[in-house]
C-alpha cells in the first residue's frame, strides 16, 4: 500500500486528494495518513494541504525498487528487489533466498546498512548506514561450475562501466577490485552453491564506498580505501549509480551466458587493468611469488610470467594479489 501511494504521488506530480487516493485504491483515508507519514519518516518530503491534499516535494536517496526503478532499464535484473534498513551480510540473506525455487533470477537484496559485511578471504567489509551500495545479486545461469569466476570479471566491468560514465578515471584491479587513485573503491564477493556439473546458483556481493567522508573509512584500512564522493568531490546518487550498474550488468551478463560471448566483459577488464604490464606479488597460503602480469585469458584467468620465465594462468579466487610495495 505505502508504495502504491507513493507512485500516485509520483505520477500526479501536483497535489493529489485525499479522496482520490482513497478511491483508487480502496482504503481509507485515516490508512492513507498513517502510510503518508510512514513515508516522511523514511526521508520523503510530501506536503499536505487541506483542501488540496498531498504532494511530493522530494525523495532520499534511499536503495528501493520506487526510486531505482525510474533509472533501471533491465528487464530482469533488479526488477525484485528486497530492501532492508539494516543487515548482517546482504550475500548472506540473498543465498537464504536462492535455496527457494520461486525465487527468480536477477533477485537483489539491497541494505542501507550491514553489520557483518565480508570481502573476499573473510576480510571484514565496513558497511554504514546510508553512505555506499550495499547489494547482492542471485544467478542461477545454466553453465559449467568451472566457468563461475567468470561472472566476477562481469560484475567487475559493470561496476567500471558505470563509474566511469560519472567521469572518475577508475581501474580493475583483477579479480574483484574497483580502484581510484591507487585505492580500493569497491569490492565483488562472489560465492556458488552447485553440484558437480551443475549450478545451483551464484551471489554476487558488491560493497561500494559512494558518499563515505574519510574519516568515516576505517583505520585499518585507511590509506588503501576511498570514496567515490572524495574522489569527485560530490555528493552521488547512490540509486542512479545502483541502477546503472545493473544496467550494464544484464547486458554482459545475457551476451555470456546465452550468447557464449564473453569478449566485451574481459576487453573491458583488460582495458581498465591497473595490474596488467607490472610487476606483483602472488600470494598463496602464506607463501608469496613474484610474476609480471602479462594478459587475461578468455576465462578471466590471470595470465603471468614468473621470475624463472615459465608462464602460468591464476585462478580468481584462488590466491590474492598485489603490487610489489603496495595494494596495487
Amino acid at each position: 500500500m505505502k508504495e502504491q501511494i507513493l507512485n500516485l504521488l509520483k505520477e500526479e506530480n501536483d497535489f493529489i486528494s485525499g479522496q482520490k487516493i482513497s478511491d483508487k485504491l480502496g482504503v481509507s483515508r485515516t490508512a492513507i495518513w498513517k502510510h503518508i507519514n510512514i513515508l516522511r519518516k523514511e526521508g520523503y518530503n510530501i506536503e499536505s494541504v487541506s483542501n488540496k491534499g498531498y504532494k511530493l516535494i522530494s525523495a532520499p536517496d534511499i536503495l528501493t525498487l520506487s526510486e531505482i526503478q525510474p533509472y533501471l532499464k533491465t528487464s530482469y535484473i533488479g526488477r525484485t528487489i528486497f530492501h532492508l534498513d539494516t543487515i548482517d551480510s546482504t550475500n548472506k540473506k540473498a543465498k537464504e533466498l536462492a535455496s527457494n525455487v520461486d525465487i527468480q533470477e536477477g533477485c537483489i537484496v539491497i541494505s542501507e546498512e550491514q553489520t557483518g559485511g565480508k570481502g573476499r578471504l573473510g576480510r571484514r567489509w565496513i558497511s554504514p548506514k546510508s553512505k555506499g551500495i550495499w547489494m547482492s545479486i542471485i544467478l542461477k545461469p545454466n553453465i559449467e561450475p568451472s566457468d563461475a569466476a567468470i561472472v566476477t570479471q562481469i560484475g567487475a566491468a559493470a561496476v567500471y562501466s558505470a563509474i566511469k560514465n560519472m567521469g572518475l578515471n577508475a581501474y580493475i584491479k583483477w579479480p574483484n577490485d574497483i580502484v581510484i587513485n591507487s585505492r580500493k573503491v569497491c569490492g565483488i564477493l562472489t560465492e556458488m552453491n552447485a553440484e558437480l556439473s551443475r549450478i545451483n546458483y551464484i551471489i554476487m556481493g558488491m560493497g561500494i564506498n559512494a558518499n563515505l567522508e574519510e574519516d568515516e573509512i576505517n583505520e585499518e584500512i585507511k590509506g588503501i580505501a576511498t570514496s567515490l564522493k572524495i574522489e569527485a568531490n560530490s555528493l552521488i546518487s547512490r540509486k542512479e549509480l545502483v541502477a546503472e550498474i545493473l544496467n550494464n550488468f544484464e547486458q554482459l551478463y545475457n551476451d555470456f551466458v546465452y550468447n557464449n560471448n564473453i569478449k566485451h566483459a574481459i576487453n573491458i577488464c583488460k582495458q581498465a587493468s591497473i595490474l596488467l604490464g607490472k610487476q606483483i606479488s602472488i600470494i598463496s597460503k602464506g607463501k608469496k611469488v613474484l610474476a609480471k602480469a602479462l594478459d587475461l585469458n578468455d576465462k578471466g584467468e590471470l595470465v603471468v610470467k614468473y621470475d624463472d620465465g615459465t608462464k602460468g594462468n591464476i585462478i580468481s579466487g584462488e590466491v590474492s594479489v598485489r603490487g610489489l610495495d603496495w595494494y596495487v
